[in-house]
């Protein structure tokens, strides 16, 4: 193969894997499609449940580490790829909740015994590796991506 038609297929390739990203269904779609539907976990007594979503596939190999309060190492909660979800639950109180990748993205939770909390992390291009935002996201948008996608992978449940 030529080198112009490889970088023909590399830039048709790059262009359908953006592309192929999936948009939402409509907010009232969303809601009819979690009516009924129970999350995996709800939060342990006297404690919020923090469901940290990636439904991205962009950046797919590149893991996203969660963390909460601080940025060491035990603080870890775990990780997403692309497409996946994890959950944690966490005492009541205001929290910093850490996301990493080639940055670190934050996001400041209130917790509140028995509240659920749907946070988001999307992937940009990096410079070595993606980047990624954090962002809360609201209740019936955060359960149709727990419903949609898979689990990611778990170091502890309770923080």
């Amino acid at each position: 193969m030529r080198v112009g038609a490889i970088k023909a297929a590399l830039a048709a390739v790059t262009i359908a894997v953006l592309s192929g990203c999936a948009t939402l269904p409509a907010p009232e779609v969303m809601k009819a499609e979690v009516a009924s539907y129970q999350l995996p976990k709800l939060p342990q007594e006297g404690q919020a449940i923090v469901y940290v979503v990636r439904p991205s596939g962009l950046g797919t190999l590149i893991r996203f580490n969660v963390f909460v309060d601080d940025q060491e190492t035990d603080s870890e909660m775990g990780y997403t790829r692309g497409s996946q979800f994890i959950y944690f639950n966490l005492k009541p109180g205001t929290h910093r909740i850490y996301s990493k990748a080639e940055n670190w993205a934050e996001a400041e939770v209130t917790a509140n015994a028995g509240d659920i909390i749907f946070l988001q992390q999307e992937p940009a291009m990096g410079i070595v590796m993606a980047r990624n935002n954090l962002f809360a996201l609201p209740d019936y948008q955060g359960k149709y991506h727990v419903k949609t996608l898979t689990l990611g992978t778990i170091h502890k449940t309770d923080k």
